[in-house]
């Protein structure tokens, strides 16, 4: 399988996981979820963040073919 997309399904799971820790949990302990919801939301971003920069490339080798990469 593609590493990316079981990054892709992992990172929901994982914000999922914390959420539910951080509603089981009272006190001190909640401290506990934070990593995995920091590591998801982490996640989470620096895909859109890739899928925008791959967009963006797209775009612009389609306003300038010269940029398209040879067939």
């Amino acid at each position: 399988m593609n590493s990316r997309l079981l990054v892709a399904l992992a990172t929901p799971l994982l914000l999922l996981l914390a959420l539910v820790g951080l509603l089981q949990r009272q006190g001190v302990e909640r401290l506990q979820a934070l990593p995995s919801l920091l590591i998801g939301s982490g996640l989470l971003v620096a895909s859109a963040e890739g899928y925008r920069r791959r967009r963006h490339r797209l775009l612009r080798a389609l306003r300038d073919p010269s940029e398209l990469p040879p067939p």
